[in-house]
């Protein structure tokens, strides 16, 4: 899906335009951005936040061992 999203100032002269230019394309929806505000706060929010995240290492925990010796080789030869 495709949305065309139109600022809400431009919806009076844009909206029905480009409804219209779409309306043979079922992949497209046209539609009117309405937001206020953004949602994610404030860069001051943010930096707060930033600094009571934890980072952690998702990788999986290494198996404990050692790797088997191959045949042939020995640890001069690297």
């Amino acid at each position: 899906m495709i949305y065309s999203v139109v600022p809400e100032e431009l919806a009076p002269e844009l909206y029905d335009r480009l409804v219209d230019y779409y309306k043979d394309d079922p992949n497209v929806r046209v539609i009117i951005d309405r937001r206020k505000s953004e949602r994610r706060g404030h860069a001051a929010e943010a930096d707060e936040a930033a600094q009571q995240r934890a980072r952690r290492d998702r990788r999986r925990a290494r198996i404990p061992g050692e790797f088997p010796q191959l045949d042939g080789l020995t640890d001069d030869d690297e």
